[in-house]
């Protein structure tokens, strides 16, 4: 069964919907067609398993999700907008009001506290420093955090980082989350606790996730699982 289009009669648009996307790479003289019409659908406070061998394309759904690049044939809609012809300009600016990014390796910035990496994207698009600090307290502090705000990353353990990391991804409120792996780095027990704490947080913030993984026991626990089958996204059972 395919992902699912975009309902004509939804008075809410989807948070993120691919269709009919395809993305094709040169290598050499061959062409690589990776995604091939893949269609998805991701609604508000919905979150969804991205589970698939390496190799198959998740890497790319994600970026094309992210308008990271360009499908090259196909719409991808961030809130009911088209995006595939927007200018560079335009699109950046969507990535940065309305996508989050959690990546396997959580990025933070070495010399800024956990609260000020949490602060700083906030403070970058506009609000002032407390509205900024007060929202990064509340984030940090949900994902269990609340005591070690003041502490820098080399200070911190991997899975407080990658909690931080998710807390700088949801800072501005986007209206979709993308991870590749955030748990990937991590020992099991401590990365159940992180896929929990992140699975909590888009249900409360009713922000629409899509995260890859390939542990089918923390897909288990996502509202959807779905994976790639010669180009095409296909539900999981």
């Amino acid at each position: 069964m395919h992902a699912g289009l975009p309902s004509e009669t939804q008075s809410v648009p989807a948070a993120m919907a691919l269709v009919g996307v395809a993305r094709r790479y040169t290598q050499g003289e061959g062409v690589i067609e990776v995604l091939k019409s893949a269609d998805l659908v991701i609604e508000p406070g919905q979150s969804v398993a991205l589970v698939a061998p390496s190799g198959t394309g998740k890497s790319t759904l994600l970026h094309l999700a992210g308008l990271l690049e360009h499908p090259d044939e196909g719409e991808v809609f961030i809130d009911g907008r088209a995006t595939a012809k927007l200018s560079d300009a335009e699109r950046t600016r969507i990535r940065r009001l309305h996508v989050g990014f959690v990546y396997q390796f959580h990025h933070l910035l070495p010399e800024f506290s956990a609260l000020e990496n949490v602060a700083l994207p906030q403070m970058i698009r506009g609000l002032s420093r407390k509205a900024a600090d007060d929202r990064a307290k509340e984030l940090l502090s949900y994902l269990g955090l609340g005591h070690r705000l003041t502490h820098r990353p080399s200070e911190l353990s991997g899975g407080e980082q990658q909690r931080v990391a998710i807390a700088r991804a949801l800072a501005n409120a986007p209206r979709l989350l993308l991870a590749d792996e955030p748990t990937g780095n991590l020992d099991p027990k401590t990365s159940d606790h992180v896929f929990g704490a992140l699975t909590e947080l888009v249900h409360a913030t009713g922000v629409a996730a899509i995260i890859a993984t390939h542990n089918l026991t923390l897909a288990a626990q996502m509202d959807r699982r779905v994976t790639l089958h010669e180009g095409t996204v296909v539900e999981m059972e």
